[in-house]
Formats: C-alpha cells, sequence, structure tokens
C-alpha cells in the first residue's frame, strides 16, 4: 500500500472513531474513565522495572485517593516515607473507586503480569456499603489471595481490615467485621486492624461525604499501613 493510501486510510478510521465516540459518548465515558485507570497503572508497573522491589496497593476509594490528588493519597505518602529513608520500594497505587471484592477479583489477575513484592488488598468497603453478603466478600477476598500467591508465592500478602457502622445491624457489622482476621489467620498473613483507625467518625479528618478522609486523614491512614508495612520491609 503507498504512503498516500495508507494516510488516506488512517484519516478515514480517525473519522469513523470520532463519529462512534460521539454518538455513544454517554455509555462510553465511565468505560474511558476506568480505561484510562487501567492504562496509568500498566505505565507505573512499566516504569517500576528498573526499581528493586514493588509495593502494590490493590484497593478502592480509600487507596485510590478519591476527592484529592493522588499525591495525597495514603500510598504516596507511604512513598515518601521509603524515600526518606532510602529503602529501594517502588509504590504502586492500584485503587480504582467504586470497587467491590467481585470487581477486584475480575481485574487482579492482569495487574500481576510482573512481580510484585508487596501485596496490600484493601477491599471490602464497598461491599458492606451495598450490604453484601460478608460470606460473599469473604470468599472473593480469598480469591484474590490465592491469584496473588498463585502467581508468585514470595509475595508477602497485608490485608487491610474494616468495619461498618452500626446502622447495619449488629450481627451484619459483627460478621463483616471478622472478616479481615478470619482470612489473615487463615492464609497466614499480616493483618492491618482497622485501616480508618482514628479517623473513620472524626469530621474533620474526613471529606464532605464524611466517607472519605482528608490530606490529614490519609496521613494517619499511611501511619496505620507502616505499623504493619516496615516489619515486612
Amino acid at each position: 500500500m503507498s504512503s498516500k493510501a495508507m494516510r488516506i486510510l488512517l484519516m478515514f478510521c480517525y473519522i469513523l472513531l470520532l463519529i462512534t465516540s460521539t454518538s455513544c459518548r454517554e455509555t462510553s465515558d465511565k468505560k474511558l474513565k476506568t480505561s484510562r485507570d487501567a492504562i496509568e497503572v500498566a505505565d507505573s508497573l512499566q516504569a517500576s522495572i528498573s526499581k528493586d522491589k514493588l509495593i502494590l496497593f490493590f484497593g478502592n476509594s480509600l487507596t485510590a485517593g478519591m476527592g484529592l490528588d493522588v499525591e495525597e493519597a495514603f500510598p504516596a505518602v507511604i512513598q515518601h516515607k521509603l524515600d526518606s529513608l532510602g529503602l529501594s520500594y517502588k509504590v504502586i497505587n492500584a485503587g480504582l473507586s467504586g470497587e467491590t471484592t467481585a470487581s477486584g477479583k475480575n481485574r487482579v489477575e492482569w495487574i500481576l503480569n510482573q512481580k510484585v513484592d508487596v501485596f496490600v488488598l484493601e477491599l471490602g468497603a464497598n461491599d458492606g456499603l451495598r450490604g453484601i453478603p460478608p460470606s460473599e466478600t469473604k470468599n472473593n477476598l480469598q480469591a484474590i489471595i490465592d491469584v496473588v500467591r498463585e502467581k508468585n508465592t514470595d509475595t508477602k500478602i497485608i490485608l487491610a481490615g474494616m468495619q461498618m457502622p452500626p446502622n447495619l445491624g449488629e450481627d451484619y457489622t459483627t460478621e463483616f467485621k471478622n472478616i479481615f482476621p478470619e482470612l489473615a489467620e487463615k492464609n497466614n498473613i499480616e493483618l492491618i486492624p482497622f485501616l480508618l483507625e482514628n479517623v473513620a467518625g472524626i469530621p474533620e479528618l474526613n471529606q464532605g461525604d464524611g466517607i472519605h478522609p482528608t490530606v490529614k486523614g490519609q496521613k494517619i491512614l499511611a501511619e496505620n499501613v507502616w505499623v504493619v508495612l516496615k516489619d515486612i520491609l
């Protein structure tokens, strides 16, 4: 094919893509955002090849730092601490707002195409807020842990514990809270007892929605993580 014909073909493809995306914009915007999130994580993984070790934070909007700049989310705070201590680790923020344990189970495998040294699993809060049966949440978290271990048996796993507000009922909140220590014991992995310790329910440490931490709140989350993470490193 001549170069002129190739340019014409490329121009036609571009116009066709523009027309298609315009007519389907309402349904595609969300997919585009998800794709961009996936690309950013993949780019981060690729860029980290030169680093000695990787710490991957796999979670929801708490990890992603919803409402804040990504550099203000607790994984970035952890990166700054690692750098200040001269530790050769690269932090990857694979948090995705709205993520449930079910959707996390569906995307975890492709994100582990590269060796990860420490895998911090922070999922479950959205399950609880949606009233998903704790047994289902527990099974999904176990499936994610299984995938991580199948990919690399040497990967250290940290599970971030979560709790639900009492208005969901005592039975539900108790069963949900117990998911995390039970999984940690069963799989012999490290546990952050409650990621939102000293942050949850404190208005000045949370944004207007009362759920997502402020910059100051994220720093406390980082400390909660560091208490467990430092011993592994």
